[in-house]
């Protein structure tokens, strides 16, 4: 299913992978996923200008393949290292592509996008921690906004809420419903409220047991809130 969305479209393809496409043919992947969890569906669309990595989990060299053009230009966040990753043997400076590092507090501009990363973690005295120590500790990723053909879209990343967010500019907002490691649905909702965007999608539930969430509660809960919520199902 597509979501057309002004001059964007918007693509969910399980856990945090989405892809983004402006009028003017511009593709931009967030956080493509392993295909052993179905993630694309096994395909090999190799079309996108821009891939976004936000932190170590999500970091798949197989994957970035999948998606990339091969003149894209692979952006990760700067603690991303393949050697702390199991199964991982490539650093992204290996990646047959351009790579850039960048730290979850910049701004930037890639020809005709716009870009800015937000800090995206665990709070340590909240509940998405393993004895006490966050799945996602602080410095470790970022969430990504993208302003294409005039829209921004902005993913969080794997994160709780954040006070960060409230400072957040944003079209269109795809938050992390699935709860155990990130922000659970009422979470997502409480982020949405802050921002205020004009469109809801909802990412990285349901893909696998451990992130299993009720959409359609999500759904109704932004609805009161007066903001339009789109499933990608």
């Amino acid at each position: 299913m597509t979501i057309r969305f002004d001059a964007v479209t918007v693509d969910w393809f399980g856990l945090a992978t989405v892809r983004l496409e402006g009028q003017t043919g511009v593709v931009v992947y967030m956080d493509p996923g392993p295909e052993e969890y179905g993630v694309l569906d096994g395909r090999e669309p190799r079309d996108g200008d821009l891939i976004l990595v936000s932190h170590g989990h999500h970091y798949d060299p197989e994957s970035i393949r999948r998606v990339a053009r091969e003149d894209a230009l692979v952006v990760v966040h700067e603690a991303i290292d393949a050697s702390e990753i199991d199964g991982v043997a490539e650093p992204p400076a290996d990646l047959p592509f351009a790579v850039e590092r960048v730290r979850a507090d910049e701004s930037f501009v890639l020809g005709p996008l716009d870009l800015f990363t937000t800090p995206a973690y665990n709070d340590p005295a909240g509940p998405h921690t393993d004895d006490g120590i966050p799945y996602h500790p602080e410095g470790r990723g970022c969430g990504f906004g993208v302003t294409i053909d005039g829209i921004t879209a902005f993913w969080p990343g794997d994160t709780d809420v954040l006070p960060v967010h409230d400072a957040v500019d944003a079209d269109c907002v795809l938050p992390p419903i699935g709860g155990t490691c990130t922000m659970d649905r009422h979470g997502a909702a409480s982020l949405v409220e802050r921002i205020e965007p004009d469109l809801v999608v909802p990412v990285h539930y349901d893909t696998v047991p451990a992130i299993e969430a009720d959409a359609d509660a999500f759904v109704v809960d932004v609805a009161r809130r007066g903001i339009p919520v789109a499933l990608d199902e």
